[in-house]
């Protein structure tokens, strides 16, 4: 009998006896990622993207550490327990509760809802962790005590942390008229510092590396100071920072892939980002970024300091690893796209003043992942823009990614939803026929034209818009997918068949944001940027004009877009509105937009999504177990090929990147 999950891809399983749907932890299905079509690539590219996922993976515990300080050791406490669960002595309900905090801490890196930035709690006493704990210690497992801690002691340290469910409850805090530092969650800035303290600190020119540092308090002066995150430079120069020995690891397997290189281009790519790494320069990842949006190798990746959304300022970014390689027959269509970047520029609804002149072709590519860690898995976006600084869009371009095996699995686990929040059986058949395909072509316009597109007055939006400029930029480039959409000039490039795919890009957008991410949201308002761009711009349109009707039926709320030129001109008012905010640094006008449409939710609205949804038993989101990557030896050991295997095991992966990462873990003794 043959084990499909563990099939290699030499005699690949068929679609129709694949796993995609494993487990649901939760309101989290986990789903098997594919990755079909790297047998396909040379040895040697296999090879290179081998490596870099080791690389990726070395510094995998940046990302948990950010989103806590205890998160590392709140980590090592419970995988120790979940690793004897079969071992010891254990109530069921106290072990289904370890096994399900365990895992929604593996899917946010940390134990904190990866959509409504809420705190999850281990749902025990903790009489009953401290016996399980010990019991576990007997067993054998490992909890990387430090010298003279006990389990106790380890215990006590995290308990507030683990267990109670006010103490920093929110991973991102952003309400109006919060301390935004003090009450969030991530570990960007020491405990007590505030966020009008670290803004008069900024204004007055200290914060030099905005990107890739702690702020902290110095201890003899009590004022703030910047602990850059970097390895150090051989040779002592330039002194190490905080994760210096995760980034010497990654750096380690970077160097590593550099003989497995598409060629000199590649190669000067890694040893760019290496130099990054070690100096945390600023300026040296700025011309990594110039180098990489260059480099069109067909095995590319995604490393580092990259997205600020973690951040309630908006300013320091989340590592994230992702590996992947373009599919060149799909990616042909949607470069397309970027090919006529600046005929699209020309046709956006914001006044001229704001429109690039002489746009360079832009990369856009369809892409498999074959390993994401941190910002990008194991939950993972469906398409990606970047560099994100401004400047290196306007002078050298941007690279576009739509990540089609991620789309792939989630419409092969399935879509219980479409029957339930479509308003009828038209809607329901128009879903099936186009949704697959509408999301690709949304994401593809909104990374490739949305996120690149426009000229800016101020010199660095971010700074002028803290707080807000992360759900605005994520809204104006949905709001370029939305007005591009209907331009005849797609169907004349082949990319779309016919403007059906516009009318449903509208439904599927309004559908989202007023009624399928409300079950997501347990408080009243919502805190991700992305949640809150779409429910600020369907709210615009639902306020602001007569093309969306809502419907009752049966106790059952439907919204349906019944006016689509109504809607088209209400989407072209407020981009070319989003575009002059973010084109003049306008953030009282943001503050003005964002909070009237984009914050608050419909709580009763919402316990009725959840009710409906919760009949089904639908997951709100997804996260993926990547494929796992296998080196081909020969007899003196040097790795020749590399295989792929789909083990379908998302605690097993889990644990094995944990035990990868403890290699270089600075919280563990």
């Amino acid at each position: 009998e043959i084990n499909l999950c563990v099939r290699k891809d030499k005699a690949r399983m068929t679609e129709g006896n694949r796993k995609y749907a494993l487990e649901l932890v939760d309101r989290v299905r986990v789903v098997q990622l594919y990755a079909d079509g790297f047998e396909l690539l040379t040895a040697k590219e296999r090879i290179f993207a081998y490596y870099l996922t080791l690389a990726s993976r070395a510094a995998r515990d940046i990302a948990i550490d950010q989103h806590h300080e205890l998160a590392l050791e709140t980590r090592d406490f419970i995988e120790a327990i979940y690793v004897k669960l079969d071992s010891i002595e254990i109530s069921p309900q106290t072990r289904a509760s370890i096994e399900k905090y365990t895992k929604l801490f593996w899917i946010g890196n940390g134990p904190y809802d990866s959509y409504s930035s809420k705190k999850y709690v281990l749902e025990a006493t903790r009489e009953e962790i401290i016996e399980a704990a010990k019991n576990a210690h007997k067993a054998g497992s490992n909890f990387y005590l430090k010298e003279g801690q006990s389990i106790e002691s380890f215990f006590a340290k995290i308990e507030k942390f683990l267990m109670d469910p006010s103490y920093d409850s929110i991973l991102t805090q952003k309400s109006p008229g919060a301390d935004w530092l003090k009450e969030s969650g991530v570990n960007f800035y020491q405990k007590g510092i505030t966020l009008e303290e670290v803004e008069q600190w900024a204004k007055q020119g200290n914060e030099k590396n905005d990107l890739n540092a702690s702020v902290i308090r110095n201890k003899e002066t009590g004022k703030l100071e910047e602990v850059v995150w970097r390895a150090g430079s051989p040779d002592g120069v330039i002194p190490s920072g905080k994760y210096a020995a995760y980034l010497k690891g990654c750096i380690e397997y970077l160097d590593s892939s550099i003989p497995y290189a598409s060629g000199p281009v590649q190669q000067e790519t890694i040893k760019k980002l290496i130099k990054f790494f070690q100096t945390g320069e600023l300026k040296d990842f700025h011309d990594f970024n110039v180098h990489w949006v260059g480099d069109n190798s067909t095995v590319d990746f995604i490393l580092g300091f990259i997205e600020v959304y973690l951040d309630p300022r908006g300013r320091k970014a989340e590592y994230e690893g992702s590996i992947y390689w373009a599919d060149i027959p799909l990616t042909a269509t949607i470069q397309k796209i970027g090919d006529h970047a600046q005929y699209f520029e020309t046709t956006m609804p914001w006044p001229d003043k704001y429109k690039k002149k002489d746009v360079k072709p832009l990369t856009a590519n369809v892409v498999n992942v074959i390993g994401s860690v941190g910002g990008t898995g194991p939950t993972s976006p469906i398409g990606i823009n970047l560099p994100n600084e401004q400047a290196i869009r306007e002078q050298h371009g941007s690279k576009s990614v739509v990540l089609h095996n991620i789309v792939s699995s989630a419409d092969k686990a399935g879509d219980l939803l479409v029957s339930e929040f479509c308003c009828d059986q038209a809607e329901i058949d128009f879903h099936k026929k186009y949704h697959s395909f509408t999301d690709n072509i949304h994401t593809a316009l909104h990374e490739v034209l949305g996120h690149a597109s426009g000229k800016t007055i101020v010199d660095d939006p971010p700074k002028h818009l803290p707080g807000y400029y992360s759900t605005l930029e994520e809204a104006r480039a949905d709001l370029v997918a939305l007005w591009q959409i209907w331009d005849p000039k797609l169907i004349e490039l082949g990319v779309i068949p016919d403007l059906e795919v516009a009318r449903q890009m509208y439904r599927q957008e309004v559908r989202n944001a007023l009624l399928l991410q409300l079950r997501r949201v347990n408080e009243d308002q919502l805190e991700e940027d992305h949640m809150k761009n779409r429910q600020m711009i369907a709210m615009y349109m639902l306020k602001n004009s007569k093309a969306i009707q809502k419907e009752t039926r049966d106790g059952k709320t439907y919204f349906r877009v019944v006016d689509f030129e109504e809607a088209k001109r209400v989407v072209g008012e407020l981009l070319t509105e989003v575009m002059r905010i973010k084109a003049e640094g306008d953030l009282t006008a943001a503050k003005a937009l964002i909070d009237t449409y984009g914050f608050k939710i419909d709580t009763v609205l919402r316990d009725e999504v959840m009710a409906r949804v919760k009949k089904l038993n639908a997951p709100s989101y997804n996260a993926y177990v990547m494929p796992d990557l296998e080196p081909v030896k020969d007899g003196e050991g040097k790795i020749t090929d590399v295989k792929v295997e789909y083990k379908c095991d998302f605690a097993a992966q889990m644990l094995a990147y944990s035990d990868f990462g403890r290699r270089y873990n600075f919280t563990s003794v």
